[in-house]
């Protein structure tokens, strides 16, 4: 190995050598001793020096070989789950990993469910047969930033970062019609019911049995004519289907919503746009557990990437602060 590589971690080796080498398959080769180092087994986190000699076992990978770019359906149904999850991944270290979840992916299981994130990451099992561990969750149909902990006491760490509220989480919707005020706090009680589509959330009153508080933040970025708007909207409470169940409360549900949106008899959908969920988590920014923030953002999906060209709708007139 090269002098200037030394005490570099074997996990980041492979990462600069082996680019087409995800983080599971690699986790696999390690554990199975296949990958060594002076002959001895090795570690993620153990650090080369010059002049040793890392034995690599046939790969039958490189950086022109891996698959890159969306994330189709196809993909969701048949890639191998470290394959399809090193796709996803936004950011990673030895205590967190940023994916960027596919709209249409569960992150846990349920009824109906035949894959899910929770699951997926069994193949990211360290050698101590530690799983990584879910700290949030999105919907099944929201696109974006879904942060993951490596350690049982990194969970802990990102984990009560969400539920004292210590970080900051962006979405970016496509909405029917355009909101009369440009930014607005929308705030209401929220009460879950089982129905025959599985659970659902409804506006209750303040007092109702089960009903729980939930505050959203939103402002307008752009709209087309007045048929819709791209808004920016910041949860401040995590209640299911929040977002998704205020933009309907105001009279402004998102485009695709297959649960919540409702339109007048004289209301058309717009041609060229997909009728999918239009929700996806853009960003987030949360304490790190080793210290600092972590500040992540995520490309869109496919399928808001074709509504905004279709709509002539500029990324960057978001003027994101990250």
């Amino acid at each position: 190995m090269d002098g200037d590589e030394a005490g570099m971690r074997l996990d980041r080796w492979f990462k600069v050598h082996y680019p087409g080498l995800g983080f599971g398959p690699l986790q696999k080769l390690l554990r199975s001793g296949q990958i060594r180092v002076d002959g001895a087994r090795a570690k993620s986190d153990t650090r080369v020096q010059p002049g040793q000699t890392i034995r690599v076992p046939p790969l039958g990978v490189d950086a022109k070989e891996t698959k890159s770019g969306p994330i189709g359906g196809r993909d969701l149904r048949h890639s191998p789950d470290g394959e399809l999850l090193s796709r996803m991944v936004l950011h990673e270290d030895a205590k967190v990993i940023v994916l960027n979840k596919p709209a249409g992916l569960a992150v846990q299981g349920g009824s109906g469910v035949s894959r899910h994130i929770d699951k997926m990451l069994e193949a990211w099992t360290n050698q101590k047969g530690e799983k990584p561990r879910l700290v949030h969750r999105l919907d099944r149909d929201t696109s974006g930033v879904l942060v993951i902990a490596r350690t049982r006491g990194a969970a802990q760490q990102l984990t009560a970062a969400f539920r004292e509220r210590d970080t900051r989480k962006i979405y970016w919707s496509l909405v029917k019609g355009v909101p009369r005020k440009r930014e607005d706090r929308v705030s209401t009680w929220l009460v879950k019911e089982q129905t025959p589509d599985g659970d659902r959330m409804r506006i209750a009153k303040h007092g109702d049995e089960g009903a729980d508080h939930a505050i959203s933040y939103y402002r307008i970025i752009e709209q087309a004519g007045q048929n819709l708007a791209w808004l920016e909207m910041e949860p401040y409470t995590g209640r299911t289907h929040q977002l998704r169940v205020h933009a309907a409360h105001i009279g402004h549900p998102i485009i695709g919503d297959p649960k919540y949106f409702e339109a007048d008899i004289n209301w058309t959908f717009p041609g060229g746009i997909q009728n999918r969920l239009h929700l996806h988590a853009r960003f987030i920014d949360i304490p790190h557990p080793n210290g600092g923030r972590l500040k992540i953002t995520a490309p869109l999906p496919p399928h808001m990437v074709q509504s905004w060209n279709l709509l002539g709708l500029d990324e960057n007139a978001a003027g994101e602060d990250e």
